[in-house]
C-alpha cells in the first residue's frame, strides 16, 4: 500500500494521538493541513447548495463526514473517499454508508442512475488533471445519477487576483486556467504529488459541452467558484 499521512494525520487526530502537523510542501514552501477547521467542523448550512441537493446523493471526496451526516439526515447518502483511514473515520463518526472509491472511476463502483444529487465540494474534481479529465468525469457522473439529477462543485477562479496568493498555485498562459502542486508530509511519510487543475467556470461550461450536464446556477467568493450542474438531456 503506498504511504497515506493525508488519512494517516487525519485519523490520528481524530483519535486524539497526532504530535506532528500534517504538512503540505511546494517545494521549500510549506503549510500545516487545517485539519480540524477543514474536516471537523459543522456542515456549513449554505441555502443556496442545499437546496439543490436530494436523495440517493453522493458526497464525493466525503473527508471526516461533515457534510455526509448533515444530508443522511435528511435522505439516504453514500460518502466516497479513496483513503482507508478516512473510510474508517466516517463509519465510526456514524455515517451509514461510507465506501473506499475512486471519484475518477465511478461507473466501476456504482450502477447507472444510482442517484439523484452528487456534493463535490472542496475542488477535489481538480485533481481530474486536465480538461478533458474533468469532461470525463463528467461523463461517468452522468452515468451514475438519474436523468433529472443535480450536482455541485467547486474550484478556484484563475481570474480573480486573490487567487495568485493561494497555496502551490501556478499561473497558466491560456486563459481561465491554472494549476496547483503540493504533496503532504506527515511523521516521515511522503505522499504522491497532487495536481491541481485550476478552472474557471467559463472552462467547466466548456467541458460540459457533450456531456448532459449544463451549468445553471453560479455563486463567488474570494477566490473560488461553486457551481451548480442540472442535467439537460439524459445520458447515452
Amino acid at each position: 500500500m503506498s504511504a497515506d499521512p493525508f488519512g494517516r494525520a487525519i485519523r490520528d487526530h481524530y483519535l486524539g494521538s497526532r504530535e506532528e502537523p500534517l504538512i503540505d510542501r511546494d517545494g521549500d514552501e510549506t503549510r500545516e493541513h487545517a485539519i480540524e477547521r477543514w474536516y471537523f467542523g459543522e456542515h456549513d448550512e449554505d441555502a443556496w447548495r442545499d437546496a439543490w441537493m436530494e436523495g440517493p446523493l453522493l458526497d464525493i471526496g466525503a473527508g471526516a463526514g461533515r457534510d455526509a451526516l448533515y444530508y443522511q439526515e435528511q435522505f439516504e447518502t453514500v460518502a466516497i473517499e479513496v483513503s482507508d483511514h478516512l473510510v474508517e473515520i466516517l463509519r465510526d463518526r456514524g455515517v451509514a454508508d461510507a465506501r473506499v472509491a475512486n471519484m475518477f472511476t465511478l461507473r466501476n463502483h456504482f450502477d447507472r442512475d444510482r442517484f439523484r444529487s452528487a456534493h463535490a465540494i472542496g475542488t477535489q474534481v481538480g485533481l481530474a488533471g486536465s480538461m478533458a479529465g474533468v469532461r470525463q468525469f463528467l461523463d461517468d457522473l452522468a452515468f451514475v445519477t438519474t436523468p433529472d439529477a443535480t450536482a455541485v462543485l467547486d474550484n478556484y477562479a484563475p481570474e480573480k487576483e486573490a487567487t495568485g496568493d493561494v497555496f502551490a498555485y501556478r499561473e497558466d498562459p491560456a486563459p481561465g486556467l491554472a494549476y496547483r502542486i503540493y504533496h503532504e508530509e506527515y511523521e516521515g511519510d511522503v505522499g504522491e504529488t497532487l495536481l491541481f487543475r485550476v478552472f474557471s467556470a467559463d472552462r467547466l461550461r466548456e467541458a460540459t459541452i457533450g456531456t448532459p450536464w449544463e451549468v445553471t446556477a453560479l455563486t463567488y467568493g474570494e477566490t473560488q467558484w461553486r457551481a451548480i450542474l442540472e442535467k439537460s438531456h439524459s445520458p447515452p
